[in-house]
């Protein structure tokens, strides 16, 4: 008789990395504009990090955020609960799409068309403004961390991060590229369509050495989602 191949889903993983998109940002409920390392969570997005808190793993291997202040006020219940420090990542942190002194004094309304455009475009080299990043540097920077970081992460570390960071995450481990400007107008709608609420909280899986599998928690983003 041949063997029936294991469902994906019941493969026990090798090795289970959780990551975390920060709750609610002031940018995200369209604020004002402020340098990308400074933008802080709202009331809501607090209320987001402490509901996290209960719903993260007890004992983690290890704990990571970006250099982001709202990466790290999210993690901020959860170490305090466990009584430790999360180590700064320096390739965790948000695309800098936009210079901030370019927008500066503009609300998220303001600032859609310019985003918009910048995305319509879809040059992978275009830097806007000194304090920017292009799409190709973000896209090194997150290959980077799949091929160096990834496979020395031990089981059970929890990662605080971003929803941009995550999505193109998602895409370089489906084995989309980034290099042209097709590839990058279509990894924007794949990231735009991508379920990353606030707070969102997802699963790496490593299925054998170096295959991975991506898979939201669902039951707890949907907790998080219903925090007001």
């Amino acid at each position: 008789m041949t063997p029936t191949p294991s469902s994906p889903s019941r493969v026990q993983p090798l090795r289970t990395l959780y990551f975390v998109r920060h709750g609610q940002s002031q940018a995200n409920a369209g604020g004002v504009t402020m340098p990308h390392a400074d933008i802080p969570l709202t009331e809501l997005g607090r209320r987001h990090a402490q509901a996290l808190a209960a719903l993260l793993p007890p004992a983690p291997a290890r704990v990571l955020c970006s250099r982001f202040v709202r990466a790290q006020h999210t993690a901020r219940p959860y170490c305090q609960q466990l009584g430790l420090e999360p180590a700064v990542h320096p390739l965790l942190h948000e695309f800098e799409t936009l210079d901030p002194d370019l927008i500066a004094g503009m609300d998220g309304e303001q600032r859609q068309p310019i985003v918009a455009g910048y995305w319509a475009e879809g040059d992978p080299h275009k830097r806007m403004g000194a304090n920017a990043e292009t799409f190709a540097e973000f896209a090194q920077r997150v290959q980077r961390f799949m091929d160096e970081d990834m496979p020395a992460l031990p089981d059970g570390t929890v990662l605080f991060g971003h929803g941009m960071w995550a999505g193109l995450l998602a895409w370089l481990l489906l084995g989309f590229g980034t290099d042209s400007t097709l590839e990058m107008r279509h990894f924007r709608r794949f990231q735009l369509g991508l379920p990353m609420p606030n707070g969102a909280l997802y699963q790496l899986q490593e299925l054998s050495p170096g295959h991975w599998r991506l898979r939201a928690d669902v039951e707890a983003m949907r907790v998080v989602m219903a925090v007001e």
